[in-house]
């Protein structure tokens, strides 16, 4: 897998501010190399081919526990810098909705609770990088992945990975967000009835974050995620720190993890996590981003 194409043209719809933020968030690159890694997953025809940092828009990684906002700021990132968020999860919903040849496949394995491999996972990312390529698109952040060595290994040996953002939030604040967490079952929508309002205390910062109610007409229509209890929150972000800490490593060898702690919600987090990746001058953005 690799860079797409060019940066987004200044003649296209929003293009001069896109590419002037793209432009501030590629200073924010380091320009080390990744390692390369042997017997890649794919078939010739789905990779797509590396170019250099100048000729193309940031490859940026988002990681960060369940339910730390990772998708919420990679999509508004996504949307400042003209390139697409890629999710996982959300190409393995994509195919499984799909007649294509890994449907069948990826529904056997989800049905019997099993793990999705990673040949399929780096199949499914090749293919969409591939389209996007075909397409015009520029750059990717991903989100939440990859998730172990041994991906981030494979990850390397067929893209660039300029910049690795690990959000972090406090681990009382994230149980107390995941378990406020709701679902309208008539729109879909997400919503979060939790107001956070925690002390800073042995060395830990205050944290402030105000409820993303639904309107009138989603309120009788909420629903709790099954997994939503504590026990459930509580052992996957004990797994989540078991396996993250070995790629967050990974990275932090290459000189390319940025760690930023969320110092409360959105309008806390957002201008200052434009600041550390120097898009804090880019006001107009700002606010179409927001």
């Amino acid at each position: 897998m690799a860079a797409v194409q060019r940066l987004l043209r200044a003649a296209a719809p929003g293009g001069s501010a896109t590419a002037a933020a793209a432009a501030a968030a590629r200073r924010r690159m380091t320009s080390l190399a990744p390692s390369a890694a042997a017997g890649f997953p794919f078939a010739a025809e789905e990779r797509v081919r590396r170019r250099p940092m100048a000729e193309r828009n940031v490859q940026w990684v988002f990681l960060g526990c369940p339910g730390v906002g990772k998708g919420t700021y990679a999509s508004r990132l996504s949307r400042l810098l003209g390139v697409p968020h890629i999710a996982t999860g959300d190409l393995v919903r994509d195919e499984l909705a799909s007649t294509g040849p890994l449907a069948a496949q990826l529904a056997e394995i989800v049905n019997q609770g099993k793990l999705v491999s990673d040949e399929i996972i780096f199949n499914l990312l090749s293919k969409r990088l591939k389209k996007g390529e075909d397409q015009g698109e520029s750059g990717f952040i991903l989100d939440g992945f990859p998730r172990t060595v041994k991906q981030a290994e494979i990850l390397d040996g067929v893209t660039d990975i300029d910049m690795v953002v690990n959000l972090k939030l406090r681990e009382d604040v994230l149980l107390e967000k995941c378990l406020g967490r709701r679902i309208c079952g008539q729109c879909g929508k997400n919503f979060n009835l939790a107001c956070i309002d925690v002390k800073g205390e042995n060395g830990l910062p205050a944290i402030y974050m105000e409820p993303l109610l639904p309107p009138n007409n989603c309120m009788s229509k909420l629903i709790t995620r099954a997994d939503d209890t504590e026990e459930v929150v509580r052992n996957r972000l004990r797994i989540y720190n078991d396996m993250s800490q070995p790629v967050e490593g990974f990275y932090r060898e290459q000189g390319k993890l940025l760690e930023f702690d969320l110092p409360g919600g959105i309008p806390e987090s957002w201008p200052k996590l434009l600041q550390v990746l120097n898009l804090e001058d880019q006001e107009e953005l700002k606010l179409a981003a927001a």
